[in-house]
This record gives C-alpha cells, structure tokens and sequence, in this order.
C-alpha cells in the first residue's frame, strides 16, 4: 500500500477509535426523545380569538426557560401557528410540570387586613383587580382579607430556591432596583412593620394566580435590594416558587388543547422495534453485497460500520453536551441512511467493473474509475441534504429529526467514501494476487485472462480456393 492510501486510511481509522475511545470513556451515549423513553406531550391555545404574534413568541421563549429550568433532558417547545406544542420526555410527574410551564404566573404583593373563615365567599380571581380589596385562599382553604396590590411580579429580578442554617426551604428573591421594585417594596414593609392600619397584621400576602401562597410576617422596616420568603417549604415547593418567579409571567393566557402520555413501556418497545429494523437491514444489505461483490462486498459493509461508529460518537456527543434526543423518526432516518451509504459504494464498484469490461486492467480501473464514480456520489448526497435541509427547515417536531439525522449521515458517508472506501479499494487493485483473480472481487473475469476458456470466433477462409 503506497501512501497515498496510507495516509488517509490511518487517518481515519484514528479519528474513529478516538471518539469512540472518548464516547465510551465520557460515558456519552445517545439522548432518547419522547417516543423512545416516554414522556409526555400537549398542544396549547391561547384563550382569545388572533393572538398577538409577539406576546405569542414571548410566552414560547419563557415556557423555554421554565422547562430548562426542569431539569429535563431535550425538551421541546415550539410554535406551530396559534398553538404551542411542547414535548417533555421522560419527565416523572408530567402535571406538575405542565402546571409550572402553563401556568401565567401573576404575582402580586398585598398586606394582609386579617384572616377570615373558611366559609366566606371568596372573591374570583379575575375580579382580583390591583386597587381593590380582596378575599383569597391559601392551597389550605384559609382565607384571607388583602388590601390593594403594592407590588407586582414586573419587579422581581431573580429568585432561587436554598436552604438556610436549620436545614429550612426558603426562597431569596432580588427585586429591581428603584420605583418598579425596591422601593416600593420597603414603603409596605414599613407600613405592615409597624402595623399601620393599612397593613394591620404585619402580614405580606403573596399572591400568585388569585391564589395565596405564603403570607410572611415583616421582620424588618426596610430591606436591601434582596429579600427572603420563608414559610413551611418543602424543597419542591421552594423550588417550583422560584422557577415560575424567576421566568416571570406569560403575556398571553394559555388553555390546553390537547395532551398525550407516551409510557416508558412503550417507548421501549419503538427503540427495540427500530433496533431489530436496523440489524435486519444492515444484515440482508451485507448478505447481498459480500454475494455479488465478494472483497469489495466487505469493504461496503466495513464502509458502512466505520460511518456507523462515527455517527454513534456524534450522536452521543450532541445529546451529552446540546441536549439533542434521538427519536423515532432519527431511527429512521439512520435506517435510510444505510441505503445512501451502500448507493455510494455500489457506484464506484459498477464504474471499476464496466472499466474492466471495456479491457483496461484491474489496477488502474480502480483508480480511474473513482473520479467519475465519486462525481456522481457527490451529486447524489448533496441532493439528498438539500431535501434533508428543506425539511429540517420547514417542518417541526419528528419530521425535523428524521431531517438532521439523515442529513447528518450523508455528510459522514461522503467522508467515508473519500477517505476510506477509496484507498481500500485501489489497494486491493494493486495486489497481484487479486489482479489474477478479479473474481474474488466481484468483477467478471475478461475473456483473455489468465485461466479464461477461448472465446468462440467465427473466421472466413480466404485464397486458395475451396469448395
């Protein structure tokens, strides 16, 4: 082998045990979305008729946000028209995390006038208008009587959830500095510090969606631009408290349309049932390639094992560090992608046998043949990723990653071929033993080979005259 082939061959091979060294060592391994590992998926609708197009893309940014806040692993939240569709695979309580996703999240600050029993009627939320005083519920059914709104959720800046010195859940809230937040934060806090009658119990409601989630009592006049909410906190509570304060409020009040739970079960069986079609694939296509090609039937299925191993690591890689899922529609797109890779294989063999046919020598049909061969190839795959790049654009959901997974294999094919199939090829064209016997590689043996049986002519005498 020259090093002309050398060259690019071990290259490869380096590149490809490298990252898989790195894949199994990282402990990298592929994403699984929605339908392959559960999980659950809604479609929601605003509650008025043309919603705005900005306030709609503003609700989608933040419900983004809040699901990353989650926690969870490759979540999708996208736009389809006057609906957002969002995808939350293998989440272990789907209500509670549509309800923090969903959810408008108006918060409001109002001192407490005092307590009333449970029995009162309470006052509808969506009559709890910012000047007015209200009667609302704790979760508990606990009422209480609320003066006028003092501050709202536009005058939070951030807030986390953390545990104090006794091993208590609270939540620290940062409020804007100046007249949207701060300030008028500490004007209450020194009404209800020191009972002023306005804020008689010394009590701050706090009040999210017309419902009252703690009510502390004032332990200080005036505070910096940071203040902590304390209460009988569980961590998820903390937590869910702050992940809805810290993303704010959606601007456009959202219903749900339409909601599907895909359990663990049966997104096992899709990744099994799309493995077997993978195997089941990969062997009928290496049967029949090593049956007609012989050598170069081998050097396709190593082609398409190396591109296999290449993409796996990609793959594994993206989904560790971008949080990209693969999903049953990427299974398949890997599965169609067997096809594009043996398509470049099988052209450049046909191209060295139809040479050989018109009499030139294995060793430099090999090497003319690929340039022609690898011209047609590259036509072929950029054809395909411009239909793979018009869907990942123009689509949403699966469809987009059927669209990136196949795109993304016809890029590795194109590499493989040049840098693989190639010179493994055109050293098997120069080993004399396989010059001699071209049958072993799948190419039909000349009629004036060595070893070859004559061919039948016809001939015509010609002078001496005859009969």
């Amino acid at each position: 082998m020259r090093g002309k082939e050398l060259v690019p061959l071990v290259a490869i091979l380096l590149v490809t045990v490298g990252a898989l060294a790195f894949t199994f060592s990282a402990g990298n391994q592929p994403l699984l979305g929605l339908d392959l590992q559960g999980g659950v998926s809604v479609v929601l609708q605003p509650t008025v008729d043309d919603p705005d197009d900005e306030a709609m893309d503003q609700s989608v940014d933040i419900m983004r946000r809040r699901v990353d806040g989650l926690g969870v692993a490759e979540p999708e939240v996208a736009r389809q028209g006057d609906t957002i569709i969002v995808q939350l695979p293998g989440v272990d309580d789907p209500t509670r995390a549509l309800d923090l996703i969903g959810q408008t999240a108006e918060l409001r600050f109002r001192p407490v006038l005092g307590l009333v029993e449970p029995e009162t009627p309470f006052t509808d939320p969506e009559d709890d208008a910012a000047s007015a005083t209200v009667v609302l519920a704790d979760e508990d059914g606990l009422g209480y009587e609320l003066g006028p709104t003092a501050l709202t959720g536009s005058g939070i800046s951030d807030a986390n959830a953390l545990l104090d010195q006794g091993g208590r859940w609270l939540v620290s809230v940062d409020l804007v500095s100046g007249p949207q937040g701060i300030q008028p934060f500490n004007q209450l806090a020194g009404l209800c510090f020191g009972r002023d009658e306005s804020c008689p119990t010394g009590q701050l409601g706090i009040v999210l969606d017309g419902t009252v989630i703690s009510a502390p009592v004032f332990q200080e006049p005036s505070f910096d631009d940071s203040v902590t909410i304390t209460g009988d906190f569980t961590q998820e509570e903390a937590q869910d408290l702050a992940l809805v304060l810290r993303f704010g409020a959606l601007p456009v009040e959202l219903e749900t349309q339409q909601t599907q739970t895909v359990s663990a079960t049966l997104g096992r069986d899709a990744l099994d049932a799309g493995i077997i079609a993978g195997i089941v694939g990969v062997v009928l296509v290496g049967v029949y390639m090593v049956a007609y090609y012989k050598l170069l039937g081998l050097v396709a299925m190593a082609s398409l094992a190396m591109s296999f191993a290449l993409l796996w690591s990609i793959v594994s890689w993206l989904g560790a560090t971008q949080g990209l899922a693969l999903t049953l529609a990427g299974v398949t797109g890997l599965i169609v992608a067997i096809g594009v890779s043996v398509d470049s294989n099988v052209v450049y063999f046909e191209n060295v046998k139809e040479d050989v046919r018109e009499g030139r020598p294995v060793r430099s049909s090999v090497e003319r043949s690929f340039n022609s061969a690898f011209s047609t190839i590259v036509k072929a795959d950029v054809a395909t990723l411009i239909g793979a790049g018009l869907l990942y654009w123009l689509t949403i959901g699966p469809v987009r990653g059927f669209a990136l997974y196949l795109g993304l294999a016809t890029i590795l094919d194109l590499i493989v071929s040049y840098w693989f199939m190639r010179p493994m090829v055109v050293s098997l064209g120069r080993s004399q033993r396989l010059r001699n016997r071209p049958g072993w590689l799948g190419i039909p043996v000349p009629d004036d080979a060595p070893g070859a049986a004559p061919a039948m002519r016809e001939t015509v005498a010609t002078g001496g005259g005859g009969s």
